[in-house]
């Protein structure tokens, strides 16, 4: 888990940022920027940088290598401090609050402006960027490319999608994104991998997500991750959240990634709710989404 880096923002002066800033455009062009190459980067002068990567590298924003040359590279903690310092500076946050969720790609921080929001770092790439480089499309085309290019690419692409599909489709608010962090409206309620359905709810619950996996078509995105661990169940009804691997509709693999998210989430009821989930075909289910006509499942 990446540090929470929010209390360092009141220690941190603006010629701080000027360096981080300074660093981060220097990886645009290698992992490692060399020293005396920061002054054009950051603007400061050279005993400036000097001072200011002692301050950043006492605060784990940096990292520093001497092998062939000195260099300086960001760490995911100062990236987070770049972007939450945009965010506050363009009053999107005004309170930094508690955890909400940490997961392989995603760091998700409760914060507050004018209402409670949630905060989303985007890791991808941080721990297994090979992996994610090679499977993710934002990236395919991309001879060399950062973890940070990777993180960015994919918070852009969320975002993105979520600003297309609200308030048809039952996503999470975008609010505002800089760099890797998102910050969107907290979904009320609870994941649905906790959720304890009466029986009576189950059925409705299921037939509510494939409505609207068909809008999310409709708006011409497959969701391409679908699982008990991405939505959210209230009384409101539902919300689907992580969407940065959509894919469009036109996608060369679109109907095989729509097939195995009905799949995966049929198979979660089925095997929760054994009793209540009626025996329905999941071709025939991806099938009515693809033609956008779903609307439950006894018509299947």
């Amino acid at each position: 888990m990446v540090r929470n880096v929010a209390g360092l923002l009141p220690e941190l002066e603006t010629e701080d940022f000027y360096l981080l800033s300074g660093v981060e455009q220097g990886m645009r062009f290698s992992e490692w920027v060399q020293r005396e190459k920061l002054p054009r980067f950051s603007g400061l002068s050279p005993e400036e940088v000097d001072y200011r990567l002692e301050r950043c590298l006492k605060r784990g924003l940096i990292e520093k290598k001497t092998i062939q040359y000195e260099g300086y590279t960001l760490q995911f903690e100062g990236y987070d401090v770049l972007a939450l310092h945009a965010l506050v500076e363009r009053e999107t946050i005004s309170e930094f609050g508690a955890p909400l969720g940490v997961g392989k790609e995603s760091d998700v921080y409760e914060v507050r402006s004018y209402k409670p929001l949630a905060l989303k770092y985007h890791r991808e790439g941080y721990t297994n960027f090979r992996e994610v480089n090679k499977e993710r499309d934002y990236t395919s085309d991309k001879r060399h490319v950062s973890w940070m290019y990777t993180a960015r690419k994919a918070a852009e692409r969320e975002y993105e999608i979520l600003e297309s599909m609200y308030p048809d489709v039952a996503v999470p608010q975008p609010i505002d994104q800089n760099r890797h962090a998102i910050v969107m409206e907290k979904m009320d309620g609870v994941e649905l991998s906790r959720a304890k359905l009466d029986d009576e709810q189950v059925v409705g619950v299921l037939e509510l997500l494939l409505r609207e996996l068909t809008r999310a078509h409709e708006k011409g995105y497959v969701h391409a991750d679908m699982s008990e661990y991405n939505v959210f169940v209230s009384e409101e009804g539902v919300t689907i959240f992580d969407w940065p691997q959509a894919v469009a509709t036109d996608h060369e693999n679109a109907s095989e990634f729509l097939r195995r998210d009905v799949s995966n989430l049929v198979g979660y009821f089925r095997r929760k709710y054994p009793r209540v989930v009626p025996d329905v075909d999941v071709d025939d289910v991806a099938a009515a989404i693809a033609d956008e006509s779903f609307d439950s499942l006894e018509d299947i």
